[in-house]
């Protein structure tokens, strides 16, 4: 305790009955007294100029919650304004990500359809080959018959040979031609079909590209709204932050003064409960979820006294994300701050959390194993560049991710 605190405690268990002109009065004690005059003398100061000093500690205070409170209903009015903002974020970044999956889905048509084209390429070139060949065939038949007919007559007056021979070749010939033309027929058909299934392959891919060319001018524009939108989230948020720290600052300042005038009071402090899985056994074991740069670690100061639960990776729009661990996707949606969010349930209590996404390629329910590609690196959430913000968490508890994967970097 120190001499102030002394001094005050003394001079409120006896100032009330006794006055320091009093005590110089007291005969008996008047020589013992006054030896303690000059102590008094000091309290009545040290009284009045801690008096003082409260007396200017609550025009302080008075003062500083003032200015809490202007300070708040401005931050209150930037929470609506970003709330409108982030749910007008929340449409243009799912509707993007709708607009990729669509843009996607007309690629892989455009690619099954020019597939088909070519196997049917193939197919018209075996075909015009077998024509060849066939057409060939039947011209030298024809030469053949051409020349028995014009050779059999002679022969069989020469050599006295049976009418009915010659009579059954010119019919096998006839027959095999006819047979040879009909099959020509069929194989000019054939050809035929695939050059009008072409044509309208050809103007199938042709409508594919169109809209395909039309989804990217979506992709594109939504693109562009979305990332206005996130300008002007980002902005504002940093002039929330600020002014949130602005906030802190004060507030400190006032329990600062509320802890002086309220003395000996405080705070008792409060620990976390420690509870283990068997998701443990991976500690030191587990994969990035991918790759780039680490831009913020666990436990960084974020924003004043906020720090970082989990960590930053920045990396190029589009890097592919994948599930750190076997689990149930349990969470696949936007989220305000984190964007595009996808959470893995491994069991246990356990969880991982994937955010600012671009695109989410699981949904909720589905069973991932470790190296899954689950999601591609965005900026959504209104983070002002490309990256992946990752946590894991026992229950409501964030870890620090670092120790649980076998390299030191992404």
């Amino acid at each position: 305790m120190t001499a102030s605190e002394t001094s005050q405690g003394w001079l409120a268990t006896y100032s009330g009955n006794f006055s320091i002109a009093g005590i110089i009065q007291f005969g008996p004690m008047r020589g013992r007294i006054t030896r303690w005059i000059p102590l008094l003398v000091s309290a009545a100061l040290l009284s009045s100029a801690v008096g003082q000093d409260a007396a200017r500690a609550e025009a302080e205070l008075r003062q500083l919650r003032t200015e809490i409170e202007r300070i708040r209903g401005q931050v209150a009015k930037d929470a609506a304004e970003r709330d409108r903002l982030t749910r007008a974020l929340r449409t243009a970044e799912t509707a993007a990500n709708r607009a990729r999956g669509e843009l996607d889905r007309l690629r892989g048509e455009r690619r099954t359809r020019e597939q088909r084209r070519a196997d049917l390429a193939e197919q018209r070139r075996q075909r015009e080959q077998e024509l060849a060949r066939e057409r060939a065939e039947l011209a030298a038949q024809v030469r053949a018959a051409y020349l028995i007919g014009r050779d059999e007559p002679m022969k069989m007056f020469l050599n006295q040979e049976d009418p009915s021979r010659a009579e059954r070749m010119f019919s096998y010939y006839g027959y095999f031609g006819r047979a040879r033309a009909g099959q020509l027929a069929a194989i000019e058909e054939n050809l035929r079909e695939i050059a009008a299934l072409d044509a309208s392959l050809e103007t199938e891919r042709e409508r594919i590209l169109r809209l395909e060319q039309e989804q990217k001018d979506e992709v594109s524009r939504l693109d562009k709204a979305r990332a206005e939108r996130g300008q002007v989230l980002a902005s504002l948020t940093a002039e929330a932050r600020a002014r949130n720290a602005s906030l802190q600052r004060l507030q400190r300042e006032q329990a600062a003064l509320e802890k002086l005038l309220r003395d000996l009071r405080r705070v008792a402090p409060q620990f976390p409960s420690d509870s283990r899985s068997p998701f443990a056994g991976m500690r030191g074991r587990l994969t990035w979820p991918t790759t780039g740069r680490l831009e913020a670690r666990f436990g960084q100061a974020r924003a004043g006294t906020v720090k970082w639960d989990g960590v930053v990776i920045a990396a190029p729009r589009g890097t592919l994300v994948k599930a750190i661990y076997r689990g149930r996707v349990v969470y696949a949606d936007w989220l305000a701050g984190l964007g595009l969010l996808m959470i893995i349930d491994h069991g246990g209590g356990f969880l991982s959390l994937y955010g600012h996404n671009e695109q989410l390629f699981r949904a909720v329910g589905d069973q991932v194993t470790a190296g899954d590609t689950v999601a591609g690196v965005g900026d959504s959430g209104g983070r002002a560049q490309p990256g992946l913000y990752f946590e894991i968490r026992q229950g409501a508890r964030p870890l620090d991710p670092a120790p649980w994967f076998k390299d030191r970097q992404p």
